[in-house]
């Protein structure tokens, strides 16, 4: 890599690769921490990179976590992604942290933030059937009581909630002149009652969830920052969203050109081995040249957002998503074209590659959502 690292952040990114060889270097060992493919996360496995301290990289240190910044959480992911450990729930795990870090009371910080160090998921819920990439036109709406709120609406695609201890819940407390008004953060341990959820088949298995919320009642101290200021809140945190999506996208590019490269260097036809052939070799070419490239404006940004903390990067954040993203389902999209039918095949891991990267390009805020972001940083 032409990335220019210390000592210790080498070594980390060592000691991630050894560990995902070492719990889920094979095919069997993933299928049997997964269902078969059915289940994306194993919380054993979580919780073995809780013990580490690697779940809570991103944690204060006061709250038990590593307390690391945006490019050590980069290698994390960057690592695990390439090495296939079954953590799909991380990065919406790590989203959550990264809002409680910032507005989350001191009860609710403890409760949240040590659960993650201790490797539990985490979930949050924005998308309503109504509201995907327009998020600020959520209807789910939060009510006073004599006790507190009461919930009453549906959200859905909710990753994680099937197995998360806490669930981050953005909902609308009031009507404003502009709907980015009046939408309120608020912290719902889980299970709870007036909380019902349904599985949403993918073909990625079982990773998201629709939820029905019918007068579930919180406590007054569940809000999470400022009554009426989630959708402040939530953009602050877009640097951190953006660039967990751009660090585990390059994993995964990074992986599915390994797995293709190894295949065209064993697989003969015509008397020679395919990856011999000048359109592969130049295909090939392309493929790693993109994926440094965007490695490099990965932790460009994420040093970036070390260095300015406070400051919004919506246009770099969001190159950094469209980026990752859009090279990641090329380098799948042609890997399994340069397998032939092998690459189809659920025997290899080429498929489940096409798959996370697909759809990558629409979870965080679709790549067309993106582009029109940073269009209009440039006054368009």
């Amino acid at each position: 890599m032409l990335l220019e690292l210390t000592d210790e952040q080498r070594d980390f990114a060592a000691s991630v690769t050894d560990f995902c060889t070492k719990e889920a270097g094979s095919r069997e060992q993933r299928d049997k921490l997964t269902d078969g493919g059915r289940q994306p996360h194993s919380l054993d496995i979580n919780r073995k990179i809780g013990a580490l301290g690697w779940a809570g990289i991103r944690v204060p240190e006061e709250y038990g976590g590593a307390g690391g910044n945006h490019v050590d959480m980069c290698l994390l992911l960057e690592g695990t992604s390439r090495g296939m450990l079954p953590i799909g729930g991380i990065g919406p795990t790590l989203i959550v942290g990264n809002a409680y870090a910032h507005f989350g009371s001191p009860a609710q910080k403890k409760a949240v933030l040590g659960s993650i160090v201790d490797g539990d998921a985490q979930a949050i819920s924005m998308s309503e059937p109504g509201a995907g990439s327009d998020v600020a036109a959520i209807t789910c709406r939060a009510e006073r009581t004599e006790t507190g709120w009461r919930i009453n609406g549906q959200k859905t695609w909710c990753s994680n909630a099937h197995y998360a201890s806490h669930l981050l819940l953005v909902a609308r407390t009031s009507k404003e002149a502009s709907k980015h008004q009046g939408i309120t953060m608020f912290h719902i341990p889980l299970p709870t009652p007036g909380l019902g959820m349904r599985s949403i088949d993918t073909m990625g298995g079982r990773e998201v969830n629709d939820l029905f919320f019918t007068d579930c009642d919180l406590p007054a101290d569940a809000v999470i920052g400022e009554v009426g200021q989630g959708w402040r809140q939530l953009m602050t945190g877009l640097n951190t969203e953006r660039l967990i999506l751009g660090a585990m996208m390059i994993g995964t590019a990074q992986r599915a050109f390994d797995d293709c490269l190894t295949f065209i260097t064993t697989r003969e036809q015509f008397g020679q081995k395919v990856g011999q052939f000048q359109v592969l070799r130049h295909r090939m070419a392309d493929l790693a040249t993109e994926i440094e490239a965007t490695r490099l404006l990965v932790y460009a940004v994420a040093r970036l957002a070390d260095a300015q903390p406070d400051k919004v990067l919506a246009r770099e954040a969001s190159m950094v998503k469209l980026k990752a993203t859009e090279v990641a389902k090329r380098v799948a999209l042609e890997g399994m074209q340069m397998m032939g039918g092998y690459g189809y095949a659920t025997e290899f891991d080429m498929e489940r590659h096409v798959r996370v990267t697909l759809v990558s390009t629409i979870y965080g805020g679709t790549n067309e959502i993106q582009r029109d972001i940073i269009g209009k940083t440039f006054g368009l």
